[in-house]
C-alpha cells in the first residue's frame, strides 16, 4: 500500500516556475514507478512525466520536453516535477501516481488527491 501526498501548487504568472512534490508513505515506496498527470476543467486526465524506481529511466510528455523535469530521490520517499517556463495551458489539477509497471505504462494503481497548479496570462 501506498499513499501519496502531492504539495507545491499554486498561482504562478506565465513564464514562471513551480515545484511540484509527491510524499509517499510506504516502505516499498522505492520500488515503484511514480508519474504525474494533470486535469484541466472540462478536459481529460493527461500523462505529464514519469520517473523509474532508480530515478535514472523518465518519461515525459511531448508538452513536457524541454521545461519540466521529473526527479525523485528515495531517501526522502518523495518525486518531483520542476516546471518552467509555464504556460497558460499548464493550468490543471497535478496529480502523483503509483506503478509496479513500467514508465511508458498508463496504468497506475495508487494516486494523490492532486495539487491545483495556475498559471495566469
Amino acid at each position: 500500500q501506498v499513499q501519496l501526498v502531492e504539495s507545491g501548487g499554486g498561482l504562478v504568472q506565465a513564464g514562471g516556475a513551480l515545484r511540484l512534490s509527491c510524499a509517499a508513505s510506504g516502505r516499498t515506496f522505492g520500488s515503484y514507478t511514480v508519474g504525474w498527470f494533470r486535469q484541466a476543467p472540462g478536459k481529460e486526465r493527461e500523462f505529464v512525466a514519469a520517473i523509474d524506481w532508480r530515478g535514472v529511466g523518465t518519461n515525459l510528455a511531448d508538452s513536457a520536453k524541454g521545461r519540466f523535469t521529473i526527479s525523485r530521490d528515495n531517501a526522502k520517499n518523495t518525486v518531483y516535477l520542476e516546471m518552467v517556463s509555464l504556460k497558460p495551458e499548464d493550468t490543471a489539477v497535478y496529480s502523483c501516481a503509483a506503478s509496479t509497471r513500467s514508465v511508458y505504462s498508463i496504468n497506475y494503481q495508487y494516486w494523490g488527491q492532486g495539487t491545483q497548479v495556475t498559471v495566469s496570462s
